[in-house]
């Protein structure tokens, strides 16, 4: 009989729950009445926030099918590894040292080191609290509600592919150097196309098809590839640091900020790239055996290994050349040659694709994660969410997501490329960071009306004195006056937290440390970064953000009305079933008491 209850409730877990019809769309006439509602969705929507319990249990059950629970720390470390290292440290760290920053650039990774850690500790909380293939998409929507976590889940789509777009085009330009060519000796030329949209890479096209091959099969299977590769990139790693510094030479540091100070925050928020990716092993929280344990330790302990080798690639490159003379796409390989060890630059460019092809493969897991959730709210069509019942992998994702990056990267060359993923991703980090303060200080039901005024003034201070320093650097070369007025002005802010708001929640297994003082340093230097990049970042930034709220506004909004509507009708019918249910319990407990009364008698 126990076999068989198992058996049963293995099936229930395997069938998928009901589809909800979606009204709005089954007809053009009802589409065209959801249109004349938008504002009235709108109103109802925006502010919607879901809770932990939702995106745990109501949410997974979209897939039809669990994702398989084999990951450990060690794989999570690997996995942080192989997401990090990879072009950012090896293509764009030649590109910055030349034309941004000279010697310096180890400055210019420790500040983006730093931002990217403390984004760490805002994602680790989370994922160990909720742990759910959607990663920072669950976290803003359970906090900041459900507009603010489409917009920022598009962006997070954009980061997925502009990176792995980057990255397969690096590899190409790397594997051009192994071959002992040019480094863009593989890319064709199309003339009849914009500037920068005009080098076609289909290369890059066939690496992208291997990696995202790997990672429908088997995440498991992923993760043996991944740390293969990765150990074998830090080798590769520490040759190039020993290997360079033996012909360290101390005059290539005497002009050490060419640049000055504004050279090194500039390439600092470009070289944030370098750190892109650690995120996606927060999407893995689902797939994660003990998450309480195993992602803090994944998380923090591959971002503090991966500060600690890119501050000794960029002293290393730049002691072994001259800042003006680094070449651009392939920085450590030319460098070997010009100090007169050309048979190094092989290993260079050999392990270069070793970290590469790791990025491009946990890219290929994370970010086929991201979108199914997204699709298990229906905010995207929900045949995305479905999770491949023989690999217990979300295929469909992983194959959507294959084609939007490969489309990017046989196009888009990798300056345009490395500018629009930092601003994703800054925001991103921002908004986590933000929702952080939230979940710690402003709890529904535990948090007084008071409470919350005095949380949001504060919070508004914070905001405000990291976007004024933010705009004071883009607008002033020289001055201190405005950091004297601004710094102060978000200690109190963040002091004012601490101090007059009580905290409503506190984590169950693991929590940040130093709140709210972490979090908000997360929110000023992330947003300080954002007023370093370029305008035309911002520009390509706002007509994506503009796309999906226009893309919310006529599919989004109506779809997440029908699911909540539903999902109220039902807990209606449910009460009413329960009531009712209740009231014959009730009329049987009386009946049999009256009948041992009567036997008693």
């Amino acid at each position: 009989m126990r076999e068989a209850n198992e058996n049963s409730r293995t099936r229930e877990e395997n069938v998928a729950p009901p589809s909800i019809k979606l009204k709005s769309f089954e007809s053009f006439p009802n589409y065209a009445r959801a249109l004349l509602y938008t504002p009235c969705r709108l109103l109802d929507r925006v502010p919607a926030r879901s809770s932990d319990e939702i995106e745990l249990v109501d949410i997974k059950k979209r897939s039809q099918h669990e994702m398989k629970k084999t990951l450990t720390w060690w794989d999570l470390i690997w996995f942080g590894i192989g997401s990090v290292i990879g072009s950012g440290i090896f293509v764009l760290t030649g590109f910055e040292v030349r034309n941004s920053v000279g010697p310096a650039v180890v400055i210019s990774f420790l500040v983006s080191g730093i931002s990217a850690m403390l984004s760490v500790f805002c994602y680790t909380e989370f994922a160990v609290e909720i742990p759910v293939a959607g990663g920072s998409f669950a976290y803003l929507r359970i906090e900041l509600g459900e507009f603010v976590a489409f917009i920022a889940s598009g962006n997070i789509i954009l980061e997925y592919v502009v990176a792995g777009a980057a990255v397969s085009r690096s590899w190409t330009s790397y594997f051009a150097t192994l071959c002992n060519q040019r480094s863009d000796k593989f890319v064709i030329i199309a003339h009849f196309l914009a500037h920068d949209y005009n080098k076609l890479d289909p290369i890059a096209v066939f690496v992208l098809a291997v990696t995202f091959s790997f990672a429908v099969f088997s995440t498991k299977g992923s993760s043996r590839l991944n740390y293969i590769t990765s150990i074998i990139h830090v080798i590769v790693l520490l040759f190039i640091i020993v290997a360079g510094l033996s012909k360290a030479d101390a005059e290539n540091y005497s002009d050490f900020t060419p640049r000055g100070v504004r050279g090194i925050f500039s390439s600092a928020a470009v070289l944030f790239f370098a750190y892109v990716g650690f995120d996606a092993v927060s999407t893995m929280a689902e797939e994660t055996k003990n998450p309480g344990k195993d992602i803090p330790i994944g998380l923090i302990g591959s971002m503090t290994l991966t500060t600690f080798i890119y501050c000794m690639m960029g002293v290393t490159l730049c002691l072994m050349q001259k800042y003006s003379d680094v070449d651009e796409n392939a920085a450590y390989s030319v460098a070997f040659e010009a100090v007169g060890m050309k048979w190094a630059k092989y290993i260079v460019a050999f392990g270069a694709l070793k970290g590469m092809t790791s990025v491009l493969l946990v890219g290929a897991v994370g970010q086929a994660r991201y979108l199914t959730h997204i699709a298990r709210t229906n905010l995207l069509p929900s045949w995305l969410a479905k999770v491949n019942e023989k690999t217990k992998t979300p295929v469909n994702a992983t194959i959507v997501m294959f084609i939007a990056t490969a489309i990017v990267a046989f196009f888009t060359s990798l300056d345009v490329l490395a500018n629009l993923l930092s601003i994703s991703t800054l925001f991103l980090f921002s908004l986590v960071a933000l929702a952080l303060l939230v979940r710690r200080y402003c709890v529904r039901g535990v948090t007084s009306r008071f409470d919350v005024m005095k949380f949001l003034g504060f919070l508004f201070l914070i905001l405000a004195a990291s976007i004024g320093c933010s705009i004071y650097w883009s607008q002033t070369t020289t001055g201190w006056i405005g950091y004297a007025i601004l710094v102060p002005i978000w200690f109190v802010g963040t002091f004012g937290i601490w101090f007059f708001v009580p905290l409503a929640k506190k984590p169950m297994v693991w929590g940040v440390p130093l709140v709210p003082f972490l979090p908000s340093a997360s929110i000023g230097i992330n947003i300080f970064l954002l007023g370093t990049l370029d305008k035309a970042s911002f520009k390509r930034f706002g007509v994506w953000t503009a796309i999906l709220v226009v893309y919310y506004l006529f599919v989004g909004v109506h779809a997440s009305y029908d699911i909540a509507k539903a999902q109220r009708e039902k807990e209606k019918l449910d009460t009413k079933i329960e009531s009712k249910m209740d009231e014959e319990n009730g009329v049987s407990l009386v009946t049999e008491s009256n009948t041992k009364n009567e036997n008693h008698t």
